[in-house]
């Protein structure tokens, strides 16, 4: 599903009213007629016996609401709407609204402080749903004292809080606020949801996110864009199932270079999340002190070597990179030493497969002195920072960047000339060739050591089964593949966490467990697959 900015939100708009004669009463109408629809079956069967409010502002964000309030009222539900604006304020789409409701028989209050909804919600002692739609994407900033108390008394009282189009205080396109916004459990998104909900504040203050199809033109909505939520449908063609009478050199052979003092486990859970996404053969390599450490904690099905201290035998074992190997993902556990930067710099110079720069590979690089050497590579590349490894590497303020993210994120790709994938609870994956994917999956439990190393195996594993990467295309095309296994790899990892989470709880799940439930994800995005075909 493509995600919008307000400029991008209002363009459709306008094209769907000047070529499609869609206006905006209908749009609201539709909003009206979906909205309540949603809410009639989601809220009746949570909560039968709570009292629903309305929080209406003065534009269009407001007509919304009270439309919604109308079709429940024509359900069957009781429900109060309070204004906070005189009716001379109002957009005439919300006068009209507000006309309407009043005829079917919707109380609709004007209020100047936050004492009298105080007041109507301790009189009545009952729980209560707070339905917001009070902004919407278009907020100004500074809120009113008015404003920041409203906002406040909702988040202190409300039972269940559903917010229409974004929580209000929440700026549409950089998800910022400013001292005060609403904390929705449910946001119900109008047509196509805003990148302000990935970003900054505004990732926690959402909730869970349903999109209403409101009757824009599907032309409008989905032929342009550069902005999409991650999704089975965009990877598809990566995720086919296999050919049964492969062997293992069709599979692939992935290289995972890692491994320091304390951090072979790191090395481990990378090269075993690779094999266990299929790949036909992977080798875990570390330094050669580690070595014995490596093999003590490893499968048997996974080859080993490690990387001598004589640095001179290292040229020979360079040049064989490519013959030997589909895929190499380096970094996990490597340590940030002038030795482990060396060996970074002649992978990314020599190697000219798929390649994975994660963890310690990343922290021993640095934009302004590497950026050269990455952006001359001519093989498909993705670096897989979280956020402090990406402030650390870009040598700019962790706070820039998580009020920022999708900006920097393509000031880097810009820059590099690879696809970054910047990890967090909602994660953002670019690509040279322009397009952003967003993977908005929160899970506490993934908040884990070696969450991170698991992503770069199974990306690895998956990369190396794909022998098209190597071959002679154009960088452009060969991205085009590569950013679709990519994609495909944070979707198998999020399935992984989901399925962890739900077996043990996110408390006692760990990266071992990811790699555990690693089946169950193949198994539904099997199932999803066949529902895909059969339509």
């Amino acid at each position: 599903m493509r995600v919008v900015t307000q400029k991008e939100m209002k363009e459709i708009e306008k094209n769907a009213s000047e070529k499609y004669f869609f206006t905006e009463d209908l749009v609201v109408e539709n909003v009206g007629v979906q909205g309540a629809k949603y809410l009639y079956e989601y809220l009746l069967s949570r909560y039968p016996e709570s009292e629903i409010v309305f929080l209406i502002g003065k534009g269009n964000n407001g007509a919304d609401g009270l439309s919604i309030a109308r079709h429940l009222v024509n359900k069957g539900l009781r429900i109060r709407a309070f204004t906070f604006f005189s009716e001379e304020e109002c957009s005439s789409e919300c006068l009209n609204q507000i006309k309407l409701a009043k005829a079917f028989g919707i109380r609709v209050t004007h209020l100047n402080s936050v004492d009298q909804l105080e007041s109507y919600v301790t009189q009545l002692r009952s729980d209560f749903i707070f339905i917001d739609a009070l902004y919407g994407t278009g907020v100004r900033l500074p809120l009113s004292n008015l404003m920041y108390d409203v906002i406040n008394f909702v988040n202190s009282y409300s039972a269940f809080t559903v917010a229409i189009d974004i929580p209000s205080g929440v700026v549409g396109d950089t998800g910022v606020i400013q001292g005060n916004a609403i904390k929705a459990d449910l946001t119900l998104s109008i047509s196509l949801p805003k990148i302000g909900y990935y970003m900054a504040d505004g990732a926690r203050l959402v909730g869970e996110i349903v999109t209403l199809e409101v009757g824009f033109p599907r032309s409008l909505l989905y032929e342009t864009g550069d902005k999409f939520l991650l999704d089975l449908e965009h990877t598809i063609e990566k995720a086919s199932k296999r050919n049964k009478f492969g062997d293992k050199k069709i599979f692939g052979h992935t290289l995972v270079i890692g491994g320091s003092h304390g951090l072979t486990g790191a090395l481990t859970l990378a090269s075993q999340a690779a094999l266990k996404v299929g790949a036909g053969l992977v080798t875990g390599v570390t330094w050669e002190s580690q070595y014995q450490d490596f093999l003590s904690r490893l499968i048997p099905e996974i080859m080993t070597g490690y990387i001598p201290l004589d640095q001179s035998l290292w040229p020979k074992l360079i040049k064989e990179l490519d013959e030997r190997y589909d895929s190499i993902v380096i970094g996990p556990g490597l340590a940030r030493s002038a030795r482990a930067r060396r060996i970074v710099l002649e992978i990314i110079s020599n190697y000219s497969g798929p390649l994975v720069i994660d963890a310690d590979a990343i922290n021993v690089l640095s934009l302004k002195e590497d950026k050269a050497i990455l952006s001359k590579r001519n093989a498909p590349t993705v670096l897989t920072p979280h956020f402090g490894e990406f402030a650390h590497f870009c040598d700019i303020d962790i706070n820039d960047l998580q009020e920022k993210p999708l900006y920097y994120v393509n000031e880097l790709i810009e820059q590099i000339n690879c696809s970054v994938i910047l990890k967090g609870p909602c994660t953002f994956i670019g690509s040279p060739n322009g397009k952003t994917f967003i993977n908005f999956v929160p899970n506490d439990g993934m908040a884990t050591g070696g969450s991170g190393d698991v992503l770069a195996g199974i990306m690895g594993g998956l990369l190396g089964q794909n022998p098209e990467l190597k071959e002679k295309h154009s960088l452009y095309d060969t991205y085009e593949s590569f950013d679709k296994i990519v994609g495909l790899s944070v979707l198998i990892h999020s399935l992984s966490g989901h399925h962890a989470a739900k077996d043990l709880g996110v408390r006692t799940m760990s990266a071992t467990s990811l790699i555990d439930s690693l089946a169950k994800a193949f198994a539904e995005i099997d199932e999803r697959l066949d529902e895909i075909e059969g339509i």
